[in-house]
C-alpha cells in the first residue's frame, strides 16, 4: 500500500472517529456550548463550500475537458456535480426518519425533559439517528478518500471540515441512548460505530473505484464530491449552525472557514 493511500485512510478514519469525540463531550459537559457549535458548523460549511466551488469543481472540469474536449468535459462536470447532490438527497430521502439526525440535541434539554433509563422511545431515536448518520457518513468517506488520493493537503482540509461536523452528530447519537439506558459504554459504542461508516466508505472506494481510477473517472468522482459537500453544507450544516446562532456567529464561522481554506490553497499551490 502506497504512502498516499495509507494517508488517505488515516484522514478518513480521523474524520469518522470525531463522532466519538462528540460522544465524550456529551458525557463530561453539563450544558451545550451552542455558540461554539454554531461557529464550528458554520466554519465547516465555509470550508466545504469554498473548496468545492473554487478548487474541486474546476480540478474535475480540467481533467474532463482534457480527456473529452471543452464541450463534453464541461457538460459531464456539471452533470456529475448535480448527480452528487442527487445521490446525497436520495440518501436523505430513504434513511430512517426516527428523528432528524442532524439536529443538535442539547444535553440539558434531555435532562429537563425527564429522560430516564428504560425509555424505549428515546433509545429508538438514538439508534435511528446512529443508523441515519452512518448511512450519511458512507459517501463522505468516499469523498475524503478520493480527495486525499488526488491531493493530500486538500484531503486533510476536507477531513477536518467533516470531523468538525461529526462532533455534534456524535452528541446526537450518544445523548438519547445514554439517557434512555444509563449506559455510557453503549452510547459511546453506537456513536463510534456510526463514525466507522466513513473509513468503510474509503475501503469501498479503494477496492472498487481505485482499479478504474482513470482521468475521466477521477473527474466524474471529484465533481460528484463537490456536489455532495455543497449539499451537505446547505442542507445540514448551515441550518444547524443558524438554529443556535447568536449575533451572526455562524456567518462569522462561514467566513473564517472560507478565508482559512483560501489561504491554505494559496500557500499550498
Amino acid at each position: 500500500m502506497s504512502h498516499d493511500v495509507l494517508l488517505a485512510f488515516l484522514f478518513t478514519l480521523f474524520a469518522g472517529l470525531a463522532t466519538g469525540i462528540g460522544s465524550l463531550l456529551a458525557f463530561f459537559t453539563k450544558t451545550t456550548n451552542t455558540k461554539f457549535l454554531s461557529f464550528a458548523l458554520g466554519f465547516s460549511a465555509g470550508v466545504m463550500i469554498y473548496v468545492s466551488m473554487v478548487d474541486i469543481f474546476f480540478k474535475a472540469q480540467d481533467s474532463l475537458v482534457q480527456e473529452l474536449g471543452k464541450d463534453g468535459g464541461r457538460w459531464l462536470t456539471v452533470s456529475s456535480f448535480f448527480a452528487g447532490m442527487l445521490l446525497i438527497a436520495l440518501i436523505d430521502r430513504f434513511v430512517p426518519k426516527g428523528s432528524n439526525p442532524h439536529e443538535i440535541k442539547k444535553v440539558e434539554d434531555m435532562k429537563a425533559n425527564g429522560a430516564i433509563t428504560n425509555n424505549p422511545e428515546l433509545l429508538k431515536m438514538g439508534v435511528f439517528t446512529a443508523l441515519a448518520i452512518g448511512i450519511h457518513n458512507f459517501p463522505e468517506g468516499i469523498a475524503t478518500f478520493v480527495s486525499a488520493i488526488q491531493d493530500p493537503a486538500l484531503g486533510l482540509a476536507i477531513a477536518v471540515a467533516i470531523a468538525i461536523h461529526n462532533i455534534p452528530e456524535g452528541i446526537a447519537v450518544s445523548v438519547p441512548i445514554y439517557f434512555a439506558t444509563g449506559d455510557k459504554k453503549k452510547a459511546f459504542k453506537f456513536s463510534f460505530l456510526s463514525g466507522l461508516a466513513e473509513p468503510i466508505g474509503a475501503l469501498v472506494a479503494f477496492l472498487i473505484l481505485m482499479p478504474y481510477l482513470s482521468d475521466i473517472m477521477f473527474g466524474v468522482i471529484f465533481a460528484a464530491v463537490a456536489g455532495i459537500m455543497v449539499f451537505i453544507s446547505l442542507d445540514e450544516l448551515l441550518p444547524a449552525a443558524k438554529k443556535f446562532d447568536e449575533a451572526h456567529v455562524s456567518i462569522y464561522g462561514v467566513i473564517s472557514g472560507m478565508a482559512l481554506m483560501a489561504l491554505s490553497l494559496l500557500l499550498l499551490q
